[in-house]
């Protein structure tokens, strides 16, 4: 034990190789780890077809109780910035046992409540649960050596990105045959899963002091002054902030103007996720091959492309549940592109301030969806069916386009000088 009161293993011990499953005195399982970043991906979707049952049960309009949406992610933005160095110093094992108990009490809440009030604040709490997305990495990277970790990453990553697929059906089905209060209790009945779960696997991995809070923050004058870094934070933003658009506008579209069922509508909402996981796939097969700024740029293109033209056949009068989702699922694809290379290029502007990059660039990120995703509930109510999500998906995701053309002109210009840019 160290001074924390954390155990010490050898260092063979510390790899996920080495690990034993429901063992606390190895490394948790490699599953333990996609379990860890897949729930907080079933928490932000898997209530999503009960939107609109939710909007009449509390008596309010799809605006406020859409917050349930924005907030979350607001909230996930903020708290990335301060789980990181908070595992740092207390270990990863008692962060995220805290975050997993406090996720528990506030689904707990969420199912619960009976004012609108109530809800939206039990759902922000619910938040913590963010801790498993960064939690998960960071164990990879304490236990794989650099050549590795990518990959790594890669595989316990994947929760997030088949999660979404499947969450909104499950969480419709439910809905259908009960009601939107039996999705939390779903919820919860996973959280104290996940809570056994890391209680026997998860042996605590971080070893040294880490940096402080004072540390973190004096890297910042040297990131804000890195103009490709934010470029790729605003190529990230753009591109996420389509789908955090799509994320609180499309229930309310497929209710209301396509008037889905709950299940109907959970299917739905999986298209972009398809498109997404398809998209990481092409970008790990082909990012070495053609380099991470043309498989952005492609990403944006067919993303704003075929927002576009699913605006135009909607203008058209052509509209319809098929048409709209389908074109979003190419919407996923293109986020799938543009994300994981832009998070890359992101880290490598300043690679020694990977850590302090990642944390910031990903709190900006998940910020502004969720600034766009608070906008989508008042621009539906102006009516007009699914066109004013479109609009806005549309012009979020082209905006991308020309931010990628600055990004790559940076680089041709840092790369003619020799030197960091």
């Amino acid at each position: 034990m160290d001074r924390a009161g954390r155990p010490v293993y050898p260092p063979e011990m510390t790899n996920l190789n080495g690990a034993r499953f429901l063992d606390r005195t190895t490394p948790p399982h490699i599953m333990t780890l996609v379990l860890m970043a897949g729930l907080p991906a079933m928490s932000m979707s898997v209530f999503l077809p009960s939107l609109p049952e939710m909007t009449a049960y509390f008596r309010t309009e799809y605006a406020v109780m859409q917050f349930a949406v924005s907030g979350y992610l607001g909230m996930t933005a903020v708290l990335q910035v301060f789980i990181g160095p908070l595992a740092d110093r207390y270990g990863r094992r008692p962060v995220l046992l805290a975050s997993i108990a406090i996720f528990m009490l506030a689904t707990l809440g969420c199912q619960l409540a009976e004012s609108v009030e109530a809800f939206l604040f039990y759902r922000l709490v619910q938040a913590a649960i963010a801790s498993g997305i960064v939690l998960s990495r960071a164990i990879v990277r304490d236990l794989v050596p650099q050549d590795q970790a990518a990959s790594m990453i890669g595989y316990v990553t994947m929760g997030m990105a088949l999660v979404p697929m499947v969450a909104p059906i499950i969480g419709g089905a439910i809905a259908e045959a009960r009601d939107f209060k039996a999705v939390f209790t779903f919820l919860l009945v996973c959280g104290a899963g996940l809570f056994a779960l890391c209680w026997y696997d998860q042996g605590e991995t971080f070893h040294g002091e880490g940096r402080t809070f004072r540390d973190q923050f004096a890297d910042y004058p040297e990131l804000f002054g890195a103009r490709r870094f934010w470029g790729y934070v605003a190529v990230s933003s753009f591109a996420a902030g389509a789908f955090f658009s799509f994320l609180g506008g499309a229930p309310h579209v497929a209710s209301a103007v396509f008037e889905l069922s709950p299940t109907a509508t959970g299917v739905a909402l999986g298209a972009p996720a398809i498109g997404y996981a398809t998209g990481n796939y092409l970008s790990g097969r082909n990012a070495t091959r053609f380099g991470i700024n043309r498989l952005i740029l492609a990403g944006a293109v067919i993303c704003s492309g075929a927002l576009a033209v699913s605006l135009l056949v909607a203008l058209l009068g052509g509209d319809n549940a098929y048409v709209f989702f389908g074109f979003c699922s190419f919407m996923g694809l293109g986020n799938g592109l543009v994300m994981p290379n832009a998070m890359a290029g992101m880290l490598s502007v300043r690679p020694h301030l990977a850590g302090t990059a990642s944390g910031l660039g990903g709190a900006i990120i998940i910020g502004a969806g969720a600034a766009l995703s608070a906008c989508a509930g008042p621009a539906l109510e102006l009516g007009g069916g699914s066109e004013p999500l479109l609009i806005m998906m549309t012009v979020v995701s082209t905006l991308a386009i020309p931010t990628t053309l600055y990004v790559m002109r940076r680089a041709r210009i840092a790369a003619a000088a020799g030197r960091p840019e």
